[in-house]
């Protein structure tokens, strides 16, 4: 069940509470009326089977589903409380129950509709058994109709409300988890490309060093220790270079290009919206922390998409040039507003970008869809 979901469920419960309490306490009012017993159990056995009906079939359509169903079942509950207002007009007081029901069964243009149609009820009885004053109960009718109209109106509003607060905080749990989600992620990613950088800057090129200063002073290798001393650095340099690999981001195992298009692949597979790859100018390794950058600004990228833009086509470009590398993601969808605040994906995103003196660029409309462009020099 979702958090709008439940936040109705509740609210309906507590109407169905109230319900049944002004029913009942109809139903004993009739009890006490100076109408004949024939009309009095007729009274009652009409808001009797308001109740039940409500208990079995009622409180479930009222949840909103604004089916055929919830039309029927309220049509059954405004038929029955027009038999109980017409032969005990003291029943006419179940209106206080009746006009919630019919906000909670109904779309809100039926509802209004309803609403004027069972507040006209006790006028209708006076004009048909000539008694009473009809001109005063109009007068009432009309302003039990405006007053239940704006009664009904008031409640969905205040319903939604709730609801559009519930879907915040969630949206907000949702976010803060995600935060720090990212943050530990980030920073794994950023200490083991440190330790990477590290290992490559000290280690490896000190092995390389070694061996070859060592082949520089016997070329052939005839001493057996300057051979031994050669393998030793030769394997710890194949030991450094697979720990360097082991630090670096797995998903750029097989290299940036060949990762941004399993990314595009990946997207398709797990959405069916079509994600064509297309890769420009010369791919060139780059700095590992170039690299994770980029990567991450697709994945970040795909994922806004597959979140919130309901696309029905995504392109995605990796552009080599000689002074920079851009990644490029374009989708057809409903855009946003990029003068707004934007999300954690968009700020992480930028921040990654200044941090090896990158920009980002956000172009998004609903008629062309959004597009996300990082350049980075290299």
């Amino acid at each position: 069940m979702t958090d709008s979901a439940a936040v109705h469920v509740s609210y309906s419960r507590w109407w169905d509470v109230y319900f049944f309490a002004i029913a009942t306490a109809n139903a004993v009012a009739v009890l006490s009326s100076d109408q004949t017993p024939v009309l009095e159990w007729i009274a009652i056995g009409a808001i009797g089977a308001m109740i039940v009906l409500h208990a079995t079939i009622g409180w479930r359509e009222a949840r909103g589903s604004d089916g055929p169903l919830s039309v029927t079942v309220l049509a059954v509950q405004v038929t029955l409380f027009v038999v109980a207002a017409s032969v005990v007009p003291l029943a006419s007081w179940l209106l206080f129950a009746v006009i919630p029901l019919i906000f909670q069964l109904a779309p809100t243009r039926v509802a209004i509709g309803a609403v004027v149609l069972v507040t006209m009820v006790p006028t209708a009885v006076d004009l048909v058994s000539g008694q009473g004053d009809w001109k005063h109960d109009l007068v009432i009718s009309a302003i039990s109709a405006a007053a239940g109209i704006w009664l009904g109106l008031w409640i969905i509003r205040v319903v939604q409300q709730s609801t559009e607060r519930a879907n915040l905080i969630a949206e907000l749990e949702a976010s803060r988890a995600e935060v720090a989600r990212l943050s530990h992620e980030a920073g794994v990613t950023a200490e083991r490309t440190r330790l990477a950088g590290e290992i490559h800057d000290t280690l490896a090129q000190g092995f390389t060093s070694i061996i070859t200063l060592i082949q520089a002073s016997d070329p052939a290798l005839r001493d057996e220790r300057l051979a031994l001393a050669v393998r030793t650095a030769k394997e710890n340099l194949a030991e450094s270079r697979a720990i360097i690999a082991a630090l670096s981001p797995s998903a750029l195992a097989s290299g940036l290009l060949d990762s941004v298009r399993r990314q595009a692949s990946r997207f398709t597979e797990e959405t069916g919206v079509a994600a064509g790859f297309r890769v420009t100018g010369d791919p060139r390794d780059l700095p590992t922390p170039v690299e994770v950058v980029l990567l991450r600004a697709t994945q970040e990228a795909l994922t806004n998409v597959r979140r919130h833009a309901h696309a029905n086509e995504v392109a995605v470009l990796l552009a080599y040039s000689p002074a920079s590398v851009r990644v490029v993601v374009r989708d057809d969808g409903c855009g946003f507003d990029p003068a707004g605040p934007g999300g954690f994906g968009l700020s992480g995103m930028r921040q990654r970008a200044e941090q090896v003196g990158g920009t980002l660029t956000v172009r998004s409309d609903p008629e062309t869809g959004t597009t996300i462009e990082l350049e980075v020099p290299s």
